[in-house]
């Protein structure tokens, strides 16, 4: 199970080198849905969801284990300001597991977090490890599930937020503190780069609930649910 959290590659506009700066100018074009609406603002709204202008900055991972005979979920949460440090601490977790073995499930994971994953890590020059690395695979070979996309049953055109799953599930929300629209301004205004984590963590267990519920099966009772201590 995974899920990442991205903020903006830089805390405003100004900050961007001018290089940079120019080809969101350029995107911005694109973005806009009113007149009015500036690069400024459109980058402070949206530049943290494209892996080109944003960055990451929490990656929570968690795992099946079973305590006894009842199934139980170990979640780590891995955050840094330096993404090089956080994306290779990341790697290096994921080398310790057979890759041949080791399935990724997020929610909208294939199209968000492990692209972006990826592009961020050809960014800090970082070898792409073998269960990210989609390259020359033929589609079964890729080792990759998404909670939406079994969810839509093959209706290409409908989102359906996690939030909104855990919902109709009734699967206690991770949505009590901040939401995915905040986490630029905890990361740049309050600097709490631990409530990110956090936030992220408890995404993971919502994943892996909702991911035992679309296979009809019970979810991990509370007791069960562990935080693995950096």
């Amino acid at each position: 199970m995974l899920d990442i959290e991205t903020v903006r590659s830089h805390n405003t506009y100004e900050d961007m080198p001018e290089r940079l700066q120019a080809q969101w100018d350029r995107k911005s074009n694109f973005l806009r849905s009113e007149e009015e609406e500036s690069p400024k603002e459109l980058y402070e709204d949206r530049a943290g969801i494209y892996a080109e202008f944003g960055k990451v900055v929490s990656i929570s991972v968690g795992f099946f284990t079973y305590v006894g005979s009842e199934l139980s979920l170990r979640v780590k949460a891995l955050y840094n300001e330096d993404e090089a440090i956080l994306l290779n601490e990341f790697n290096e977790l994921l080398q310790k597991f057979d890759s041949k073995n080791l399935t990724l499930c997020g929610h909208n994971g294939k199209e968000f977090d492990f692209p972006y994953l990826c592009r961020r890590m050809l960014i800090n020059n970082i070898k792409l490890p073998p269960v990210l690395d989609t390259s020359g695979k033929k589609p079964w070979e890729v080792n990759h599930l998404d909670t939406m996309e079994m969810w839509k049953f093959g209706d290409r055109k409908n989102f359906t937020s996690l939030e909104l799953l855990a919902t109709l599930f009734d699967i206690p929300t991770s949505k009590d503190a901040i939401d995915g629209s905040q986490v630029s301004t905890v990361y740049y205004n309050e600097q709490d780069l631990e409530k990110i984590a956090e936030y992220c963590s408890k995404d993971v267990v919502v994943t892996a609930q909702l991911l035992l519920k679309l296979n009809q099966q019970p979810i991990i009772k509370e007791e069960n649910i562990h935080l693995i201590e950096n």
